[in-house]
Protein backbone atom coordinates (compact mmCIF):
# COMPACT_ATOMS: atom_id res chain seq x y z
CA UNK A 1 0.00 0.00 0.00
CA UNK A 2 1.34 3.58 -1.27
CA UNK A 3 1.46 5.86 1.64
CA UNK A 4 0.60 9.09 1.36
CA UNK A 5 3.07 12.28 2.34
CA UNK A 6 0.94 14.57 4.66
CA UNK A 7 1.56 18.47 4.62
CA UNK A 8 3.18 19.66 7.85
CA UNK A 9 3.94 22.96 8.14
CA UNK A 10 6.16 23.88 11.43
CA UNK A 11 5.49 27.36 13.25
CA UNK A 12 8.05 28.95 15.58
CA UNK A 13 7.43 28.65 19.27
CA UNK A 14 8.40 31.86 21.41
CA UNK A 15 7.22 33.37 24.84
CA UNK A 16 4.20 34.41 23.20
CA UNK A 17 2.86 31.54 21.29
CA UNK A 18 1.15 28.59 23.13
CA UNK A 19 1.61 24.75 22.08
CA UNK A 20 -1.06 24.55 19.12
CA UNK A 21 -3.23 21.28 19.52
CA UNK A 22 -3.03 19.33 16.38
CA UNK A 23 -6.08 18.78 14.70
CA UNK A 24 -8.26 15.81 15.01
CA UNK A 25 -8.58 15.27 11.34
CA UNK A 26 -4.55 15.64 10.86
CA UNK A 27 -4.26 13.61 13.75
CA UNK A 28 -5.62 10.55 12.19
CA UNK A 29 -3.96 10.70 9.59
CA UNK A 30 -0.60 10.39 11.12
CA UNK A 31 -1.95 7.62 13.45
CA UNK A 32 -2.73 5.83 10.14
CA UNK A 33 0.59 6.60 8.52
CA UNK A 34 2.65 5.06 11.48
CA UNK A 35 0.38 1.91 11.15
CA UNK A 36 1.08 1.18 8.00
CA UNK A 37 4.75 1.78 8.00
CA UNK A 38 5.36 -0.95 10.90
CA UNK A 39 5.36 -4.21 9.34
CA UNK A 40 2.81 -6.47 10.75
CA UNK A 41 3.40 -10.04 12.48
CA UNK A 42 3.29 -13.15 10.46
CA UNK A 43 0.50 -14.28 13.18
CA UNK A 44 -2.35 -11.26 12.40
CA UNK A 45 -3.55 -9.79 9.41
CA UNK A 46 -2.82 -6.29 8.78
CA UNK A 47 -5.39 -3.59 9.14
CA UNK A 48 -6.18 -1.56 6.22
CA UNK A 49 -5.25 2.21 7.11
CA UNK A 50 -8.74 4.36 6.87
CA UNK A 51 -8.67 6.41 4.33
CA UNK A 52 -7.35 9.94 4.43
CA UNK A 53 -10.10 12.67 4.53
CA UNK A 54 -8.95 15.83 2.13
CA UNK A 55 -10.80 18.67 2.93
CA UNK A 56 -12.54 20.01 0.26
CA UNK A 57 -14.90 22.61 -0.45
CA UNK A 58 -17.78 21.11 -0.34
CA UNK A 59 -16.70 20.50 3.12
CA UNK A 60 -18.07 22.38 6.65
CA UNK A 61 -16.15 25.53 6.74
CA UNK A 62 -13.45 25.67 9.65
CA UNK A 63 -13.63 28.99 11.63
CA UNK A 64 -10.38 28.93 13.47
CA UNK A 65 -7.58 30.58 11.33
CA UNK A 66 -4.62 28.26 13.38
CA UNK A 67 -6.11 25.05 12.12
CA UNK A 68 -7.38 26.58 8.55
CA UNK A 69 -3.67 27.39 7.91
CA UNK A 70 -2.33 23.98 9.12
CA UNK A 71 -4.89 22.17 6.99
CA UNK A 72 -4.33 24.65 4.33
CA UNK A 73 -7.28 25.82 3.79
CA UNK A 74 -7.80 28.81 1.98
CA UNK A 75 -9.31 31.95 3.54
CA UNK A 76 -11.68 32.64 0.51
CA UNK A 77 -13.18 29.39 2.14
CA UNK A 78 -14.59 30.88 4.89
CA UNK A 79 -18.11 32.42 4.21
CA UNK A 80 -18.70 36.18 4.78
CA UNK A 81 -20.93 37.86 7.31
CA UNK A 82 -24.36 37.33 6.97
CA UNK A 83 -27.11 39.87 5.27
CA UNK A 84 -28.28 40.88 9.18
CA UNK A 85 -24.76 41.64 10.41
CA UNK A 86 -24.07 43.67 7.17
CA UNK A 87 -27.41 45.50 7.65
CA UNK A 88 -26.70 46.13 11.35
CA UNK A 89 -23.25 47.74 10.47
CA UNK A 90 -24.37 49.83 7.96
CA UNK A 91 -27.33 51.25 10.10
CA UNK A 92 -24.64 52.09 12.90
CA UNK A 93 -22.62 53.89 10.49
CA UNK A 94 -25.43 56.15 9.44
CA UNK A 95 -26.37 56.84 12.70
CA UNK A 96 -25.82 60.55 13.48
CA UNK A 97 -23.61 61.11 15.75
CA UNK A 98 -23.38 62.71 18.69
CA UNK A 99 -23.98 67.06 19.41
CA UNK A 100 -20.70 68.47 19.76
CA UNK A 101 -19.89 71.17 22.27
CA UNK A 102 -19.51 75.08 21.55
CA UNK A 103 -15.93 75.67 19.58
CA UNK A 104 -15.20 77.35 22.80
CA UNK A 105 -14.99 74.71 24.99
CA UNK A 106 -12.36 72.66 22.88
CA UNK A 107 -9.98 75.96 23.24
CA UNK A 108 -8.24 75.76 26.74
CA UNK A 109 -6.75 78.79 27.94
CA UNK A 110 -5.01 78.79 31.10
CA UNK A 111 -5.77 79.55 33.93
CA UNK A 112 -4.77 83.86 35.27
CA UNK A 113 -4.62 82.53 39.37
CA UNK A 114 -2.79 79.36 41.03
CA UNK A 115 -5.67 78.14 42.72
CA UNK A 116 -3.64 75.15 44.48
CA UNK A 117 -2.47 71.83 43.35
CA UNK A 118 -5.75 69.58 43.94
CA UNK A 119 -7.60 72.50 41.14
CA UNK A 120 -8.75 70.48 38.17
CA UNK A 121 -7.59 73.44 35.90
CA UNK A 122 -3.83 73.65 36.59
CA UNK A 123 -1.20 76.07 34.33
CA UNK A 124 0.93 74.59 32.06
CA UNK A 125 4.91 74.54 32.74
CA UNK A 126 6.69 78.09 31.66
CA UNK A 127 8.45 76.41 29.29
CA UNK A 128 5.00 75.70 27.68
CA UNK A 129 4.43 77.65 24.79
CA UNK A 130 0.61 78.22 25.94
CA UNK A 131 1.65 79.29 29.27
CA UNK A 132 1.49 82.94 30.41
CA UNK A 133 5.07 83.04 32.09
CA UNK A 134 6.57 81.70 28.52
CA UNK A 135 9.37 83.36 27.11
CA UNK A 136 10.95 82.59 24.12
CA UNK A 137 14.30 82.41 23.28
CA UNK A 138 17.34 82.67 23.59
CA UNK A 139 18.33 83.42 19.74
CA UNK A 140 21.86 83.94 20.15
CA UNK A 141 24.27 83.58 22.30
CA UNK A 142 26.62 86.98 23.42
CA UNK A 143 30.52 86.99 23.50
CA UNK A 144 30.51 88.08 26.81
CA UNK A 145 27.98 85.58 27.95
CA UNK A 146 30.61 82.62 25.77
CA UNK A 147 33.72 84.08 27.55
CA UNK A 148 31.89 83.87 31.23
CA UNK A 149 31.47 79.81 30.28
CA UNK A 150 34.49 79.25 28.69
CA UNK A 151 36.91 81.40 30.82
CA UNK A 152 35.46 83.16 33.66
CA UNK A 153 33.67 80.22 35.66
CA UNK A 154 36.51 77.44 35.40
CA UNK A 155 38.73 80.43 36.58
CA UNK A 156 36.46 81.71 39.25
CA UNK A 157 35.56 78.10 40.73
CA UNK A 158 39.72 77.43 40.41
CA UNK A 159 40.23 80.58 42.73
CA UNK A 160 37.44 79.57 45.18
CA UNK A 161 38.31 76.09 45.39
CA UNK A 162 38.05 74.75 49.12
CA UNK A 163 39.39 70.81 49.46
CA UNK A 164 37.29 68.55 51.66
CA UNK A 165 38.27 65.10 52.64
CA UNK A 166 36.47 62.50 51.00
CA UNK A 167 37.48 60.51 54.19
CA UNK A 168 35.34 60.77 57.39
CA UNK A 169 35.99 63.35 59.50
CA UNK A 170 34.55 65.67 62.16
CA UNK A 171 33.36 68.93 60.63
CA UNK A 172 33.95 71.96 63.03
CA UNK A 173 31.05 73.72 64.18
CA UNK A 174 29.89 76.76 62.26
CA UNK A 175 31.18 80.11 64.16
CA UNK A 176 28.72 82.54 66.19
CA UNK A 177 27.28 85.10 64.05
CA UNK A 178 25.83 86.86 66.83
CA UNK A 179 27.14 88.27 69.97
CA UNK A 180 25.73 87.65 73.58
CA UNK A 181 25.42 90.34 76.19
CA UNK A 182 28.38 90.34 78.02
CA UNK A 183 28.60 92.22 81.51
CA UNK A 184 27.35 91.65 84.79
CA UNK A 185 24.39 94.21 84.44
CA UNK A 186 21.36 92.24 85.45
CA UNK A 187 19.47 93.62 82.44
CA UNK A 188 21.89 91.52 80.14
CA UNK A 189 20.63 88.25 81.53
CA UNK A 190 17.87 85.87 79.41
CA UNK A 191 18.13 88.80 76.63
CA UNK A 192 18.45 87.69 73.09
CA UNK A 193 21.90 87.88 71.06
CA UNK A 194 22.46 91.12 69.12
CA UNK A 195 23.65 91.35 65.43
CA UNK A 196 27.16 91.47 64.55
CA UNK A 197 29.14 95.19 65.29
CA UNK A 198 28.68 97.24 62.40
CA UNK A 199 25.69 95.85 60.66
CA UNK A 200 22.11 95.85 61.86
CA UNK A 201 21.52 92.60 60.27
CA UNK A 202 23.39 89.64 59.33
CA UNK A 203 24.46 89.39 56.04
CA UNK A 204 23.66 86.19 53.37
CA UNK A 205 25.53 83.14 54.36
CA UNK A 206 28.46 82.51 51.36
CA UNK A 207 27.40 78.77 50.08
CA UNK A 208 30.94 76.85 49.05
CA UNK A 209 32.06 77.26 45.52
CA UNK A 210 31.36 73.90 43.49
CA UNK A 211 31.11 73.66 39.81
CA UNK A 212 27.15 73.44 40.37
CA UNK A 213 27.41 76.85 42.31
CA UNK A 214 29.69 79.33 40.37
CA UNK A 215 29.37 83.05 41.10
CA UNK A 216 27.56 84.45 37.67
CA UNK A 217 25.59 87.54 37.07
CA UNK A 218 21.46 86.37 37.20
CA UNK A 219 19.93 90.18 37.39
CA UNK A 220 21.05 93.85 36.15
CA UNK A 221 18.66 96.56 37.72
CA UNK A 222 18.45 99.81 35.92
CA UNK A 223 17.16 102.90 38.23
CA UNK A 224 16.62 106.66 37.27
CA UNK A 225 16.31 109.07 39.89
CA UNK A 226 14.00 111.94 39.17
CA UNK A 227 14.82 115.02 40.90
CA UNK A 228 11.58 116.67 39.93
CA UNK A 229 8.65 115.35 41.68
CA UNK A 230 5.80 117.35 40.50
CA UNK A 231 6.55 117.64 37.18
CA UNK A 232 5.85 114.39 35.52
CA UNK A 233 7.57 115.18 32.08
CA UNK A 234 10.54 114.47 33.63
CA UNK A 235 9.20 111.48 34.80
CA UNK A 236 8.18 110.30 30.98
CA UNK A 237 11.59 111.48 29.52
CA UNK A 238 13.17 109.21 32.21
CA UNK A 239 10.69 106.09 31.39
CA UNK A 240 11.51 106.51 28.00
CA UNK A 241 15.44 106.90 28.33
CA UNK A 242 15.18 103.75 30.45
CA UNK A 243 13.31 101.89 28.28
CA UNK A 244 15.96 102.65 24.89
CA UNK A 245 18.66 101.52 26.78
CA UNK A 246 18.04 98.10 27.97
CA UNK A 247 14.43 97.35 26.04
CA UNK A 248 12.77 97.19 28.61
CA UNK A 249 9.41 98.88 29.67
CA UNK A 250 10.58 100.97 33.17
CA UNK A 251 8.31 100.95 35.98
CA UNK A 252 7.63 103.66 38.54
CA UNK A 253 8.66 103.58 41.99
CA UNK A 254 7.25 105.23 44.87
CA UNK A 255 8.29 106.53 47.84
CA UNK A 256 7.58 104.54 50.86
CA UNK A 257 8.71 108.00 53.48
CA UNK A 258 9.46 111.64 53.81
CA UNK A 259 13.44 111.96 53.71
CA UNK A 260 15.37 115.04 53.26
CA UNK A 261 18.41 114.21 50.14
CA UNK A 262 20.45 117.35 51.72
CA UNK A 263 20.67 118.90 48.62
CA UNK A 264 18.52 121.61 46.41
CA UNK A 265 14.75 120.85 45.40
CA UNK A 266 15.76 116.82 45.93
CA UNK A 267 13.40 116.59 49.05
CA UNK A 268 11.90 113.42 49.03
CA UNK A 269 8.07 113.09 49.82
CA UNK A 270 6.16 110.16 50.58
CA UNK A 271 3.63 109.22 48.62
CA UNK A 272 5.22 110.73 45.04
CA UNK A 273 7.56 109.46 41.95
CA UNK A 274 10.97 109.25 42.62
CA UNK A 275 12.55 106.68 40.55
CA UNK A 276 11.56 104.64 37.46
CA UNK A 277 12.81 101.15 37.76
CA UNK A 278 13.46 98.03 35.04
CA UNK A 279 15.04 94.39 35.84
CA UNK A 280 16.97 92.98 32.87
CA UNK A 281 17.40 89.25 32.77
CA UNK A 282 18.90 86.44 30.32
CA UNK A 283 19.76 88.09 26.67
CA UNK A 284 18.73 91.40 27.60
CA UNK A 285 21.05 91.17 30.49
CA UNK A 286 24.12 90.13 28.50
CA UNK A 287 23.22 92.66 25.86
CA UNK A 288 22.92 95.34 28.29
CA UNK A 289 26.55 94.39 30.07
CA UNK A 290 28.19 93.67 26.75
CA UNK A 291 27.16 97.13 25.99
CA UNK A 292 28.78 99.12 29.16
CA UNK A 293 31.67 96.93 29.06
CA UNK A 294 32.73 97.14 25.28
CA UNK A 295 31.35 100.75 23.77
CA UNK A 296 30.17 102.95 26.89
CA UNK A 297 33.05 102.09 29.25
CA UNK A 298 35.75 103.03 27.11
CA UNK A 299 34.64 106.28 25.71
CA UNK A 300 34.73 107.55 29.52
CA UNK A 301 37.68 109.80 30.22
CA UNK A 302 39.88 108.15 32.81
CA UNK A 303 37.33 104.88 33.71
CA UNK A 304 39.30 102.80 35.48
CA UNK A 305 36.72 100.65 35.95
CA UNK A 306 34.35 99.67 38.95
CA UNK A 307 35.03 99.64 42.51
CA UNK A 308 35.31 96.02 44.07
CA UNK A 309 33.99 97.77 47.49
CA UNK A 310 31.18 99.70 45.66
CA UNK A 311 28.95 96.33 46.80
CA UNK A 312 27.09 95.39 49.82
CA UNK A 313 28.92 91.89 50.54
CA UNK A 314 25.96 89.89 49.54
CA UNK A 315 26.70 89.57 46.07
CA UNK A 316 25.03 92.76 44.85
CA UNK A 317 27.22 95.19 42.73
CA UNK A 318 26.46 99.03 42.29
CA UNK A 319 27.67 101.88 39.85
CA UNK A 320 26.26 105.13 39.10
CA UNK A 321 26.71 107.21 36.50
CA UNK A 322 25.72 110.82 35.14
CA UNK A 323 23.81 112.02 32.17
CA UNK A 324 27.36 112.32 30.42
CA UNK A 325 27.84 109.39 30.43
CA UNK A 326 24.19 108.38 29.35
CA UNK A 327 24.61 110.55 26.46
CA UNK A 328 27.54 107.70 25.79
CA UNK A 329 25.05 104.80 24.77
CA UNK A 330 24.75 104.19 21.69
CA UNK A 331 20.74 104.02 21.43
CA UNK A 332 21.19 107.76 22.67
CA UNK A 333 23.53 109.39 21.53
CA UNK A 334 21.45 108.31 18.08
CA UNK A 335 19.11 110.71 18.90
CA UNK A 336 21.70 113.57 20.40
CA UNK A 337 23.56 113.80 16.90
CA UNK A 338 20.35 114.42 14.86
Amino acid sequence: MALQRLPLRLRPLNAHTKKLPIPHVQLQQRRAASTVSEPPPSSQESIPAPPTQTPTSSSAPISDPIIASELGISSHTIPGPSPSQIATYAARLLRPNKPKLPPSRYCFRPPKYYRGPLHPHQPPPPSSPSSRLYIPGPFSLSRLAQTYSATLAPDLMTLQYVHVSPLPHTKSPPPERLRPWVGDSPYFANRPLRAPRGAPALPLMAKPITFANVPQINRITVSAIVREQDNSAYLHVAGMVVQAMTGVRARVSIAKKSQAMGRVNFNQRAGKPIAVTCDLRGEGMWHFLSTLVEVVGPGIKEWRGLKGGSGDGSGNLGVGFGREVVGAWPEIGVNYDA
